[in-house]
């Protein structure tokens, strides 16, 4: 089982589509006495606790979604910028009590509010941390340490010697936990745990930017080194991504001799567990194993063949710079939630396309090496934008334009192919990411996958935060997937469905 045995990512691919007739067979439901605890916790070790009085930045949030720190000279990071970078991305924001129990909301979106994604640090000595591998507790806001001592030597033999993670202070290691998404959305939720780091990426980024820290993301890596070294089995724990933070010119440390196997106990997510094999098989054809294949995953994306636009092109008009609003990034997160409910209420044209222009300007990472290189392709349904016509349209980056495919009104369309949820057509706009898998796969192998999947995700991240920056709403959604590829076609001809996002007016929120 290699990264080239591209049948196994079709196979997932295909096995885990949605259609009207799969979910309507689907007879799966819901444990909930058996629903997985969202913290993982180490009872056997200290909390180290992080600040608490964390300073909010001067970056207006629709700056520091698409802006990125200057990469050169020295800019290591401080606990509190830590700590910023952390709470931001993966922090708890707020408390709810449902019938059911309370659910506690963390800073980035995250489907069913499951929370399977994971972060732990692997840094030298920073100022108020000394080097070593933590975890990280969302629940208490604190760091637990799983080894003493600088490791990232580990980090870079595993990443190929990529330069960023070599240049870094702090690594944040991201993982997921299968259970935590499979509990609700079974084989499927390999997607969902890709999702679920690109939104949690997509925050981490922007506050990474409005803290001065260049970052990047980085994919390549072999995958049982860094599972090994943060102490997961690569099974029902899993590594995904890694962002390097900060940047020293001191010399990382060399790989260290020996990694000793991390026995720590964790609290049980749950009575049992359903195990999804396919997940299982997935992931193990989609790892890296040798340095040789990192140094093959890095570089550019597959080239694409871009036809000249047939149908009638319209300019994207953003606000200006000094028309942007000045809502800090921080507030922004912290009053950000899903909207559950749209009021059919248009949106400019120059909301929508500032909400495009700052989420698709493209972002660090060592599978998108040219700045604007991108894997998926966006194609958007507009219900409600004045300033432009209702239907259906692609997003042509080269011209900066929205090409319109077919003019009307696809309200209907939209939520049938968002899972027949209201909120896929009742929005002013909705999202729909596709990419042309066959091309990835050729480039990256079965990697690719799990590429195209956290770009859209981080893309959509930032649908979110621009769309609260400028006072609207938007809530992310699953699909059916050959049904909206067929929609969006003859254009979208050759493609898979990747993402969406809705966006547009909030309306009344329900009571339940």
């Amino acid at each position: 089982m290699t990264n080239q045995d591209l049948n196994i990512a079709w196979h997932y691919h295909n096995g885990t589509k949605h259609s009207y007739w799969s979910v309507r067979r689907n007879a799966h439901y819901l444990d909930w006495p058996n629903r997985p605890f969202p913290f993982k916790v180490y009872p056997d070790l200290d909390p180290i606790p992080l600040p608490q009085n964390l300073p909010e930045s001067v970056l207006p949030a629709l700056k520091a979604i698409s802006a990125t720190a200057d990469a050169t000279g020295e800019n290591i990071p401080d606990l509190t910028r830590l700590a910023a970078v952390l709470f931001y991305s993966a922090g708890v924001t707020k408390k709810k009590s449902y019938p059911g129990g309370e659910v506690y909301f963390r800073a980035a979106a995250c489907a069913g509010a499951l929370y399977p994604i994971e972060t732990y640090i692997v840094c030298g000595d920073l100022n108020g941390l000394d080097a070593g591998v933590y975890h990280f507790n969302p629940g208490d806001f604190a760091l637990r340490r799983l080894r003493a001592g600088d490791f990232r030597g580990a980090l870079v033999q595993a990443a190929g010697n990529e330069p960023s993670i070599a240049a870094a202070p702090a690594v944040l290691v991201y993982t997921g936990i299968v259970w935590r998404s499979s509990w609700k959305y079974q084989a499927r939720s390999y997607r969902y745990l890709y999702w679920d780091n690109g939104m949690v990426l997509a925050n981490a980024l922007a506050a990474a930017a409005a803290n001065r820290l260049p970052a990047k993301l980085v994919m390549g890596f072999v995958d049982s080194d860094v599972n090994d070294l943060v102490g997961v089995d690569g099974e029902r724990e899993m590594s995904l991504s890694l962002l390097s933070l900060g940047r020293t010119s001191a010399a990382t440390p060399g790989p260290p001799a020996d990694v000793p196997q991390l026995n720590l106990e964790t609290i049980p997510l749950s009575s049992s567990q359903v195990e999804y094999p396919v997940i299982s098989e997935m992931h193990a054809a989609s790892s890296l194993r040798t340095q040789e294949e990192v140094l093959a995953w890095r570089g550019e994306p597959p080239r694409k063949d871009l036809p000249e636009p047939q149908g009638r092109l319209f300019p994207l008009e953003p606000l200006g710079e000094d028309a942007l609003p000045g809502e800090s990034l921080e507030s922004v997160i912290l009053r950000r939630a899903s909207t559950r409910q749209f009021a059919h209420k248009p949106i400019s044209y120059a909301q929508l396309s500032t909400i495009l222009d700052r989420a698709a300007r493209g972002f660090p990472a060592d599978f998108l090496e040219s700045t604007g290189a991108e894997i998926n392709d966006l194609y958007i349904n507009l219900h409600a934008v004045d300033g432009a016509p209702s239907g259906a349209y692609y997003y042509c980056r080269p011209h900066r334009a929205l090409e319109l495919l077919r003019e009307g009104d696809f309200r209907n369309e939209s939520a049938y192919l968002c899972l027949e949820q209201d909120l896929g057509g009742d929005s002013s706009a909705t999202v729909f990411y596709l990419a042309d898998l066959n091309r990835v796969f050729e480039r990256f192998g079965n990697r690719g996958y799990r590429a195209a999947q956290i770009e859209a995700a981080i893309i959509g991240g930032r649908v979110y935060l621009a769309s609260y920056s400028l006072g609207r709403g938007a809530t992310g959604l699953t699909f059916y997937d050959d049904e909206t590829t067929e929609f969006f076609s003859p254009h979208a001809a050759g493609k898979s469905v990747i993402f969406v996002t809705a966006l547009g007016v909030p309306g009344k929120r329900p009571l339940y």
